[in-house]
């Protein structure tokens, strides 16, 4: 929460937070199967174990998979991966202890009506009693859950609103702040950048033995190969016949793979068995894979990322993997082999350690000159040089951007967003860039990638939308809603110390 405080006006979160789309997902749980199991923290003042954690974020894939979309990006604070599934859990933890010292018990009619309204339940007339019956047998039985986890959730987020709503009391937004906010927001920006690229300042940079054997000796530790992975797997997939299918029909034919697939994770449990022979008995040919590393999979894994990521969660101990659910079936993994990662020797790094050496001098020379060219730049405008006469005199080539402001309007079509052809990539980096500049004046030097930038705001003309005033109440509800969002995350930060949280994973 510390970030939040730090930033230098609520504009630029509000940027932030509404630059993010809310995705609905439908997320199976997270393998965390090859986790440890034991204790990996403390809160309230007892033990907080790997298995706890694992329901809860097996939860949190459920409330995605549900459409609950702001519950889930609340309690994982937004972060991506494992991160949000261990934020979640934890939050989890602490909302349901707030809620119980609250006294919040929603009820019985009140939880079913919100079942009835989530999104994944939904048809052409409203609630679909089909679609709730083929997610909770095809959805909650694999991520070994049942109804009452989807009731479970639900009062979960009651509470929550429920704890929203009193910390929004007196949390207002004044007409001074929405005017000055709002104009900034959508103003048309004017903005004309100077390119700097680390690859132009690379010629004459010489690395010499002396440089390479100090960087070695600092980064021995991280200097080694790949770790290489080998596998067998099974793939119970659908029929081409199947794979044209839709509702039902599909369902029930995943609902077929998966108690296969479940059936032949059991039998690899049993004391002394193996994985060919198991296959074997359930008429599944075994396919075997060539060595490979995570940032490069065996081609026949390379059909969904997660494949090559469940791989390398295996052990010599746990050589098996659950079922892990594709798009059209199921694969089962069996570890067969592991090439440890080891050391380079100083001549096996050389090459990486050379380019690595040139890359940081490149960057180096570039912010250099970079933050050199903004000082000539402000220097001559001191002096009442024109900015389009100080850029030419500074040599610098000037790259005039397409107008823009910082808050766009959401693009609906898949079409439009695409980036345009006449719109940098960078273009999130240039406005925060310029966002806080008056006209004529020059931003930092600001990195972007291997490369880096300097911005110069011409001018800002103020909105001229036909429909601005039903913009601004809109902001003024979103900029309310994200006052409202920020203080909750201080409460959850602040109620997570009042548990007295300690975790030996951080």
């Amino acid at each position: 929460m510390k970030l939040l405080r730090r930033h230098k006006d609520w504009l630029m979160i509000v940027i932030a937070i509404l630059a993010i789309p809310f995705i609905f997902y439908f997320v199976r749980a997270p393998d965390y199967g090859a986790m440890k199991r034991g204790e990996v923290g403390q809160i309230y003042g007892r033990k907080l174990t790997q298995v706890e954690i694992d329901a809860n974020a097996r939860l949190g894939g459920l409330a995605q998979a549900l459409g609950m979309s702001d519950f889930w990006e609340t309690l994982s604070l937004r972060q991506p991966g494992n991160a949000g599934y261990g934020t979640f859990a934890v939050n989890l933890i602490v909302l349901r202890h707030e809620a119980d010292r609250l006294g919040l018990r929603p009820s019985a009619p009140e939880i079913a009506d919100v079942v009835r309204k989530l999104p994944a339940f939904q048809g052409e007339a409203g609630f679909d009693m089909n679609k709730f019956s083929g997610f909770v047998r095809l959805a909650l039985g694999p991520m070994g859950l049942g109804e009452e986890h989807i009731e479970q959730l639900v009062r979960d987020e009651l509470c929550l609103n429920e704890i929203k709503r009193l910390l929004a009391a007196g949390i207002t937004v004044s007409k001074g702040e929405l005017d000055e906010k709002f104009q900034r927001g959508y103003d048309k920006f004017y903005v004309t950048v100077i390119r700097f690229r680390s690859a132009d300042f690379s010629n004459g940079i010489t690395v010499n033995d002396e440089d390479v054997q100090k960087y070695y000796d600092a980064h021995k530790a991280e200097l080694k190969t790949d770790e290489k992975r080998k596998v067998q797997f099974v793939q119970l997939g659908l029929t081409e016949e199947q794979k044209k299918s839709t509702g039902k029909e599909r369902i029930d034919a995943l609902q077929k793979l998966s108690d296969r697939a479940t059936d032949v994770t059991q039998a690899l449990l049993e004391k002394g068995a193996d994985f060919k022979q198991s296959a074997e008995k359930f008429q599944l040919p075994v396919h075997e894979t060539g060595e490979f590393t995570a940032a490069a999979p065996d081609p026949q894994l390379k059909g969904d990322p997660q494949l090559s990521a469940a791989a390398f969660k295996l052990s010599v101990q746990e050589p098996n993997s659950d079922p892990i659910q594709v798009a059209d079936g199921f694969y089962i993994l069996h570890l067969t082999g592991v090439s440890e990662a080891r050391p380079l020797t100083l001549e096996e790094a050389k090459p990486k350690i050379v380019d690595a050496l040139k890359k940081s001098r490149s960057r180096e020379l570039m912010s250099t000159k970079g933050a050199e060219a903004v000082n000539q730049l402000r220097e001559a405008t001191k002096s009442g040089q024109s900015l389009e006469a100080a850029i030419q005199k500074a040599g610098a080539k000037p790259e005039k951007i397409s107008p823009f402001s910082l808050i766009e309007e959401e693009k609906t079509k898949p079409e439009d967003k695409e980036p345009k052809r006449d719109e940098p990539t960078d273009l999130t980096a240039i406005k925060d860039a310029v966002a806080f500049l008056n006209a004529g004046e020059i931003s930092d030097f600001s990195p972007s990638g291997e490369n880096g930038f300097v911005a110069v705001l011409e001018k800002r003309e103020p909105s001229t939308d036909a429909n601005a005033a039903e913009k601004k109440a809109a902001f003024e509800k979103r900029l309310l809603d994200n006052k409202q969002r920020v203080v909750l995350y201080e409460w959850l930060h602040d109620r997570q110390e009042a548990a007295g949280l300690e975790t030996s994973k951080g």
